[in-house]
């Protein structure tokens, strides 16, 4: 079994996350991570902090001599940050004042500040906030980056794209080619591939700068050369897409997930609905002349690209603050402010890419098993060779 976990608090020393199961001896990208790292932290309307941080990964167990040893990986990501809040966020006893420091006792709407201090029974919620902010996700985009790794293995690769911010969206007809993906660089600030519509984005963002105030929008991840057969219709947790929806939504401020054409085929006819199929001789393989369903079908892969949408909520910290009770005295306040972005949505893309590759990864790993790279990549090829003589 595939699996990881993310440990750490956004000011404490670093972020941890320990990935379990990846077979041995497979050569990791170090270069190719840190980029991964560097492309989250990317995006035109991200605050202060993004100035503060250099994410880089270290590994401290399970990699040697650059390959995989197939026992558990764990990386660590520094928080730069950390230096500024060593006594506040210190994890022994701390000396009166630095206990009273930012502590935070008027909850921000949106956030789980009340709804997390109120399950925990903490009266400061800076005890929720540090663990729930965004900032955990570069953990997860460095377990994601080497799931990415492992998958490039078996020739699948994934990219996102933004779709929209604000009111500022692509034409939903709108199907973005594998090479207009490609050419999206670090320095495409919303990671729109339409240049046009990509000006319109920044304006959008600016007007809310000025305004106090932020913007959601939505993007999409998508995953070629899948092959046909990861997940199964067997149990209402095997479901490929299932998992999707549900890794996606794990994403901060993400309130909705499609695949496929998901929204607009809910409003079609039958016909208008499904992809017929057909069969390619000369590859010896089934295709669909569409793709609404977004490469799965009863919860199975089939071998077309997956694509997945994740629809952003507004960052809900807000300089333009919205009223709230504080939890001490129970009287209302203007909710307080803590350092923030305006818009994420491109960063969330990267995120989102990296929740579709640990998924993949975990699926490829429960199908095709096996201990080294080269046991896995024989069962793969063993299991290609048995489709096309289907």
């Amino acid at each position: 079994m595939f699996t990881f976990r993310t440990a750490g608090e956004s000011h404490g020393q670093g972020l941890i996350a320990l990935i379990e199961g990846l077979p041995a001896h497979l050569l990791i990208d170090f270069e190719f991570i840190d980029n991964e790292l560097r492309r989250r932290q990317g995006g035109y309307g991200r605050g202060g902090r993004m100035k503060i941080e250099r994410d880089e990964i270290q590994i401290l167990s399970g990699v040697r001599h650059g390959q995989t040893l197939g026992s558990p990986i764990a990386i660590l990501i520094e928080n730069k940050d950390w230096e500024n809040w060593a006594d506040v966020m210190s994890v022994r006893e701390p000396a009166e004042d630095a206990s009273a420091r930012k502590r935070i006792t008027r909850p921000r709407p949106g956030h789980t500040d009340l709804a997390g201090s109120l399950k925990y029974d903490h009266i400061d919620a800076r005890n929720i906030l540090e663990r729930s902010s965004a900032r955990e996700t570069a953990a997860r985009v460095g377990a994601g980056a080497l799931a990415k790794v492992f998958l490039k293995a078996f020739d699948i690769e994934i990219l996102s794209h933004t779709t929209s911010i604000g009111q500022v969206g692509l034409d939903p007809k709108f199907r973005v080619t594998w090479a207009q993906l490609e050419a999206i660089r670090n320095d495409d600030v919303v990671r729109c591939v339409v240049p046009e519509l990509a000006r319109k984005m920044v304006e959008a963002i600016q007007i809310a700068q000025r305004e106090g105030d932020t913007l959601g929008g939505t993007f999409e991840v998508i995953a070629r050369h899948v092959p046909a057969g990861l997940g199964s219709h067997t149990a209402w947790d095997t479901r490929l897409d299932g998992k999707l929806a549900q890794a996606m939504m794990s994403v901060n401020a993400v309130k909705a997930v499609e695949i496929g054409e998901g929204v607009s085929v809910a409003h079609r006819l039958g016909s208008k609905a499904h992809d017929e199929i057909g069969y390619n001789e000369q590859d010896r393989q089934f295709f669909r002349h569409t793709n609404h369903a977004g490469g799965i079908e009863g919860g199975i892969s089939n071998g077309e690209d997956i694509r997945v949408v994740g629809y952003l909520k507004p960052i809900p910290t807000l300089k333009k603050a919205l009223q709230s009770v504080d939890m001490i005295t129970k009287e209302p306040f203007v909710a307080q402010h803590e350092r923030s972005d305006t818009c994420t949505v491109p960063a969330a893309g990267v995120i989102g890419e990296s929740m579709v590759a640990l998924v993949l990864a975990q699926a490829m790993i429960e199908k095709f098993g096996g201990d080294s790279m080269a046991e896995m990549l024989r069962n793969f090829h063993g299991y290609r060779e048995q489709l096309r003589n289907f």
